[in-house]
């Protein structure tokens, strides 16, 4: 099994910054692709940043510029920067990974529980 734990939401005003992490821990061979994704309520949830293990990284388009996602393969770590938020910005937040638990092993989809980030004055 595989758990995805976040860190590093919050309250911040528009303009602010803040940066999420996510930590993989568990039967993991190797992480293939780590991402972000966000949903509001009555929306679905969509994909904000995704890097994969060689390092190829996509954004949403309202965020480029403004986001940088990294990845730490060795410590199964992915982070969000998150720089001039703006108030369209808030959402519950969730760590994605695909996973392998084996060499042979195709990757699964494994999620973090979400964090809540808001960006309000």
């Amino acid at each position: 099994q595989v758990q995805l734990v976040e860190s590093g939401g919050g309250l911040v005003q528009p303009g602010g910054s803040l940066r999420l992490s996510c930590a993989a821990s568990g039967t993991i061979f190797s992480v293939d692709r780590m991402g972000w994704y966000r949903q509001i309520p009555g929306k679905e949830r969509e994909l904000v940043a995704a890097i994969t293990n060689d390092g190829s990284a996509d954004y949403l388009d309202s965020v480029k510029g403004r986001f940088t996602i990294t990845m730490d393969n060795a410590k199964k770590m992915v982070a969000l920067q998150m720089d001039n938020l703006k108030p369209e910005d808030t959402a519950v937040f969730y760590c994605n990974a695909e996973v392998r638990g084996t060499w042979r092993a195709p990757a699964y989809d494994y999620w973090g529980q979400g964090t809540q980030v808001t960006v309000s004055s």
